[in-house]
């Protein structure tokens, strides 16, 4: 899909791979919409031209808002980029406590069911598109994650939910295949953003020294590069793309 004046929506937009991934369409031709929890941080982060849509993902009632809202300013949906996520780490036990069942909630209605409800709500938006020549409609983008295979001590919850979102995609994908809508997903691995930066030190640099070549953090622009090919990609569907560095 060409991405010149087409409407992308972007999750996770106020900071990280998120506001690179707006960036980058934007750039591209793309007319963005960021959605992030705090309109504020939106407002700040976003580059001119890039507007902001305050939304808890983990809200149906939200989401559903924001995406009518978007169709309601621009027309359409083409694009739906899932980049809002939280890590939420937790042992399963430490100090004789449990991992607490609100956590384990929380991580899963972010990462797992706010992807549905972006899913969802904007796939049946894309359905009212006229398909271009080829017959697309859509692309749905999703944020895996290297650990929902590799995943650290104290990230159950997020690497469960991480999985989860690689084991949707296929079935997702044969489900729109008939509106002319594609869905694939990234899993990328360490990358420089604000939950990185949230790690202990001693696990980054563990993770750090795992990769191949380069060994360092990943870029969000790297990221972003990945979501524009993706797009513009018509024969990349239904499948999780590895973007981590050879990391272990």
């Amino acid at each position: 899909m060409k991405l010149d004046n087409k409407v992308a929506i972007v999750t996770g937009a106020a900071s990280g791979l998120g506001l690179a991934t707006c960036t980058a369409l934007a750039a591209a031709g793309a007319r963005v919409v960021g959605f992030d929890l705090d309109q504020q941080k939106l407002d700040a982060a976003l580059g001119e031209g890039i507007q902001g849509i305050a939304v808890d993902v983990s809200s149906e009632a939200g989401v559903k808002t924001a995406i009518a809202t978007v169709v309601e300013r621009f027309g359409a949906i083409h694009v739906a980029v899932n980049c809002a996520g939280i890590l939420g780490p937790c042992k399963t036990i430490s100090k004789g406590q449990l991992f607490p069942t609100e956590l384990w909630d929380r991580v899963l209605a972010v990462n797992l069911t706010g992807t549905f409800n972006i899913i969802r709500h904007a796939a049946l938006a894309m359905t009212e598109n006229a398909p271009e020549d080829t017959g697309e409609r859509g692309v749905i983008i999703n944020t895996a994650s290297g650990a929902a295979r590799e995943g650290q001590m104290g990230q159950a919850a997020y690497s469960a939910s991480k999985a989860a979102v690689i084991g949707m995609t296929l079935p997702i994908a044969r489900d729109l295949a008939e509106h002319g809508i594609r869905v694939v997903s990234l899993a990328p691995g360490l990358f420089e953003s604000g939950m990185s930066a949230g790690m202990p030190a001693k696990v980054s640099e563990s993770i750090v020294n795992s990769l191949l070549f380069p060994r360092r953090m990943g870029h969000p622009g790297e990221f972003a590069a990945l979501v524009q090919h993706v797009v513009e990609n018509a024969y990349l569907n239904a499948l999780t793309l590895d973007i981590q560095c050879g990391m272990r």
